[in-house]
């Protein structure tokens, strides 16, 4: 597999590069990681511990706040698809599945 697509967002693996709804967005190389992983594990409740292990190779029991920042800024350069990364309370993301409806 060389791409992954969810409804308007387009990562294509061996460029590395991200797509949405055709226009290109820059990401750092921490974000493109993040978004590919969040993707490819899309609908399922991924805990803090478990990206932060898959994306950042961290220890599980390392606490920090990067996660969040990442997240954040991931959601702003993606939009409109950003807005299907989901904030699990007190477990971590998901990725909503583009034919999910994303509440307002």
């Amino acid at each position: 597999m060389t791409r992954l697509d969810a409804g308007e967002l387009s990562i294509h693996l061996v460029e590395r590069v991200v797509r949405v709804s055709g226009e290109e967005r820059i990401l750092t190389r921490l974000e493109f990681d993040l978004a590919t992983y969040l993707v490819r594990n899309k609908d399922k409740a991924l805990t803090r511990a478990e990206i932060l292990d898959a994306v950042w190779k961290y220890p599980q029991d390392v606490e920090t706040r990067t996660l969040d920042k990442h997240v954040e800024t991931l959601r702003r350069k993606l939009s409109p698809a950003g807005a299907r990364i989901r904030t699990v309370h007190g477990v971590g993301y998901r990725f909503l599945d583009p034919e999910a409806k994303v509440p307002n």
